[in-house]
């Protein structure tokens, strides 16, 4: 009987997808809204799970089939699930920068690797800053309200992406709550 239902929420089906993959040599992150929808309670909701390789780039699809889920085109459907998965190039990037270290969290369907909420934020600063993504920015205060994030990095990473206006802007709406 499949692990997968209706009812497995965002972070239990990433963590089983992490985790059959790890067991299959392929090592994986989390990136991108899937992680905001984790650390921001569901504030903001993603039914897109983008899964980035962190080691050698290796087939997917054993793994995948497992789990019953099947390819179209650039995305994994399983019939159970409304989470789509998919699989875009590495390296993990926030902006410029490249990232190599990453949280875990622990569910009782496996390990769930995924970008810290600093990681997070600057992810979707990254939105605000280079593409003027409004939802980036509301996406970035929902999470550093709600986890301890390193804000001297923050903006450091900023002054680098060339984007002290941006940065302002953040620290402003976060001071203010939100």
């Amino acid at each position: 009987m499949s692990q997968i239902h209706a009812a497995l929420v965002l972070e239990e089906l990433a963590a089983l997808v992490c985790s059959t993959l790890e067991r299959h040599g392929v090592s994986v992150v989390l990136s991108g809204g899937s992680v905001v929808s984790i650390y921001s309670n569901n504030a903001y909701q993603s039914y897109d799970l983008d899964f980035i390789q962190t080691g050698l780039a290796r087939k997917v699809d054993a793994a995948m089939e497992e789990l019953g889920f099947t390819k179209q085109g650039r995305h994994w459907i399983h019939p159970e699930s409304p989470y789509l998965v998919e699989f875009p190039p590495g390296p993990v990037m926030v902006g410029d920068a490249r990232v190599t270290e990453f949280a875990e969290r622990v569910t009782p369907l496996g390990v769930l690797r995924l970008l810290s909420p600093t990681e997070c934020v600057m992810d979707r600063l990254a939105a605000y800053y280079h593409w003027n993504d409004p939802q980036g920015l509301d996406q970035a205060i929902a999470v550093a309200t709600r986890h301890s994030i390193d804000l001297a990095r923050i903006q450091r990473w900023s002054h680098s992406e060339r984007a002290e206006p941006k940065y302002r802007d953040f620290v402003t709406r976060l001071r203010e709550g939100g």
